[in-house]
């Protein structure tokens, strides 16, 4: 359980994957990042290398078994297709054993590398993507949910320019345009991304999978891109992702990111950076102007 210090207690969560693994746990190290989660990688004795997500953070570990059960049947979905996915193990999705909403998966190879802004790299994100659009469900997947909600509509504090967000929010008030369907990561973005020396070996985090608008997938890690790197490189990775797959752009869905990035009343924002704010109202401005 989560003590005061903010530390996890791990041993009933580690004997759990121990028995799944069928193998004694040998190292154990802590992942980076993880909003939502603690995510351990494991190696046993005789036993590929596997990653434990343990939803200890709020609010998602409120929602923890449907996230995690999302997780572990869309990866099982998914390793039948070409999709660099990992592949899930065992399913503690109430946390009766782990204490925590529980999912055992494989550690795929290679690392996050959100500095590639180079265009080679850009075209590679948008190939992975168009290849995750083009799966087609073999089991029932949920309808998107938009995280630009009314009650985020506020003018930030820190912005510098409160008309451009009116606008924004004026915008998303109306009606959302059509779009073609399909299969969605819902929440692709670099720090999703694993590479090994120049490849994409693997997409991870799988509990926001959705059917919905592809280009919310495009204008997702988009935004993501322009808070590293600015709008200029989110562009070019939204380009190649045009010019790969033919899709039309959907710039409504560009301005439904960004005001989801803004925090509900009442909590932190993921965002404190002054110039990746910056970069964020920067992109929301490029984005309002190809709204017609």
């Amino acid at each position: 359980m989560r003590t005061d210090s903010g530390t996890v207690d791990w041993a009933a969560a580690l004997e759990w994957a121990e028995e799944k693994l069928g193998d004694p746990v040998g190292d154990v190290r802590r992942l980076s990042g993880g909003w939502t989660s603690t995510m351990l990688a494991i190696s046993a004795d005789g036993h590929e290398p596997a990653v434990l997500r343990l939803m200890t953070n709020e609010p998602w570990r409120t929602h923890g078994e449907p996230l995690t059960t999302r997780e572990s049947e869309i990866q099982r979905m998914l390793a039948t297709t070409e999709v660099p996915a990992p592949r899930s193990l065992a399913l503690d999705a109430t946390g009766e054993h782990c204490g925590h909403p529980a999912h055992l998966m494989t550690l795929l190879p290679g690392a996050i590398e959100p500095q590639r802004n180079d265009d080679a790299s850009l075209t590679r994100l948008a190939g992975l993507l168009a290849s995750i659009h083009a799966v087609a469900p073999t089991i029932d997947v949920r309808s998107y949910q938009s995280w630009a909600w009314e009650a985020k509509f506020v003018v930030p504090a820190w912005a510098t320019d409160a008309g451009v967000w009116e606008d924004a929010f004026a915008l998303l008030r109306g009606e959302t345009p059509a779009y073609d369907p399909c299969f969605i990561h819902r929440d692709f973005q670099p720090r999703n991304v694993l590479w090994d020396r120049g490849e994409i070996t693997g997409v991870v985090d799988w509990v926001e999978t959705s059917i919905g608008p592809a280009w919310l997938d495009v204008a997702h890690c988009a935004t993501n891109l322009a808070l590293i790197h600015g709008s200029e490189v989110a562009d070019r990775f939204a380009d190649a992702y045009a010019t790969t797959t033919g899709r039309p752009r959907q710039p409504y869905f560009d301005v439904m990111d960004v005001v989801g990035f803004l925090p509900p009343p009442g909590r932190a924002s993921f965002v404190t950076d002054p110039a990746e704010l910056a970069r964020l109202e920067e992109r929301l401005a490029v984005v309002l102007t190809r709204c017609g």
